[in-house]
């Protein structure tokens, strides 16, 4: 009986092992398939699910939702929108703002409308329609085919548009145009895309924004 019963155990202990083995292999290979190859799940309204939308989503982003999201929301919105800068008579722009002036009547909550504009818009570009410096940088990005495509503000087409250049000016430290942002943060001007262009930096850069080239 000890026999019979030693090899009933043992025959138990190794199906447990093979069965350990087998979840931790399709445990690995779905961690794999995840991290190193590129996958989309499309959603609604023409989104889409991928990689790289869940990495970004998952990161922590702490603190205090800068004002440059007020400003971002503003231009990505309806084009009522376009004229609450020009509006405000007392509106002082080389001074903070809070955000709930940029939100007007609606509460927001900034956080989650910080994740949307840089989910949705993760490469905004201002322009001006006469400028050929932003024309140059528009043509230069055009060549990346993005996905998301850049969101463009003309900001000589907008009645607010000089307000817009000094919140520009206070907020991303860049006074003159195009001034080109990746998930709020400005990375210079024509200049400075054709620089990282040359390096072959810039692919890598919208792909970490969540703008993917095609």
């Amino acid at each position: 009986m000890s026999g019979q019963y030693a090899l009933k155990h043992s025959k138990g202990v190794n199906t447990i092992r093979r069965r350990r083995f087998t979840l931790g292999a399709i445990l690995l290979v779905g961690v794999l398939l995840f991290f190193f190859v590129p996958w989309e799940i499309p959603l609604s309204f023409g989104t889409t699910l991928s990689r790289a939308n869940v990495a970004r989503l998952t990161k922590s982003k702490k603190g205090k939702v800068g004002e440059i999201y007020g400003l971002l929301h503003l231009v990505t919105g309806d084009h009522e929108q376009e004229h609450v800068l020009s509006n405000a008579v007392q509106l002082d722009p080389t001074l903070p703002i809070d955000l709930s002036f940029y939100g007007g009547q609606t509460a927001l909550d900034w956080s989650v409308e910080r994740d949307y504009i840089d989910t949705k818009y993760p490469v905004i570009v201002f322009s001006k329609t006469y400028c050929r410096f932003s024309q140059r940088a528009k043509d230069l990005i055009a060549t990346y085919n993005l996905e998301p495509p850049p969101h463009i503000v003309e900001v000589d087409m907008r009645d607010d548009g000089n307000v817009i250049k000094t919140l520009l000016t206070r907020l991303t430290g860049q006074s003159t145009f195009p001034n080109i942002l990746l998930q709020g943060k400005s990375i210079g001007g024509s200049d400075r895309l054709q620089e990282l262009h040359d390096q072959k930096l810039l692919k890598k850069m919208f792909q970490e924004a969540g703008a993917n080239p095609n």
